[in-house]
């Protein structure tokens, strides 16, 4: 298992205060813990992944969520069992789509 910690500063979008988990950690797929929390305008994300070495690969798919959301004192963690990035952004983007209530 690999730990990872991303914080990305001066976001703009707050979220509600009720927690959301979507997702279920299985065979090749992950799940993400999305909640609200006073850090100050940043967005945090700690990960656990059963894939090692791809430290890079998930700093580039926080930084495009980061980008593409810019959330503020939102607190995220991510356990994973060898999702695909196309997965690991799908997921993230369902996690904010339901804290916004935009989920289909």
């Amino acid at each position: 298992m690999e730990t990872l910690a991303y914080r990305f500063e001066q976001g703009s979008r707050a979220l509600p205060a009720k927690a959301q988990v979507v997702g279920v950690v299985g065979s090749g797929n992950l799940e993400v813990l999305i909640e609200s929390a006073p850090l100050d305008g940043a967005c945090t994300i700690d990960i656990s992944t059963a894939a090692v070495g791809f430290g890079a690969t998930w700093e580039a798919v926080m930084r495009d969520f980061h980008e593409r959301w810019q959330l503020k004192d939102a607190r995220i963690a991510i356990n994973d069992m060898g999702a695909t990035p196309a997965v690991v952004s799908l997921r993230l983007d369902q996690a904010v789509q339901t804290m916004l209530g935009d989920a289909p």
